[in-house]
């Protein structure tokens, strides 16, 4: 098996939103497995949590879960997805829509270093892109 490095993402609840909306834009196959069905769940509220997701695609692969139970997740700058590729058209309309009800830093746009590149935070303010 040939090693790979990816990303694992942690949400506040909100796992499950946001690797479907990941899949509706990325495409891929995306497995997830809540806190109740691997028997992880200590009360009814904590049944549809996301204990780990996995997408992969392509040219893609990452992870993520909901926090535990009575842990908060910090959001800071410090994480960002890049997403990248030879495809102008397809970046941009992926950004795009990534992008959609968020916060956009930087437009996608070639930079002076010639790629294009943008930096941008999804509308459920949760991962930067």
């Amino acid at each position: 098996m040939e090693s790979a490095l990816a990303p694992y993402l942690t949400f506040n609840g909100n796992a499950k939103e946001a690797m479907k909306l990941y899949h509706s834009i990325l495409g891929g196959e995306l497995k997830m497995q809540t806190f109740g069905e691997s028997k992880m769940a200590r009360t009814p509220g904590e049944n549809d949590l996301i204990i780990h997701a996995t997408l992969k695609g392509e040219a893609l692969a990452f992870m993520a879960s909901d926090s535990m139970p009575g842990r908060r997740v910090t959001f800071g700058d410090n994480v960002h997805m890049s997403l990248n590729g030879q495809d102008a058209r397809k970046l941009t309309e992926i950004f795009n829509r990534l992008a959609e009800g968020g916060k956009v830093d930087l437009p996608f746009a070639k930079q002076f270093w010639g790629t294009p590149t943008g930096r941008s935070q999804t509308g459920l303010a949760f991962t930067g892109w």
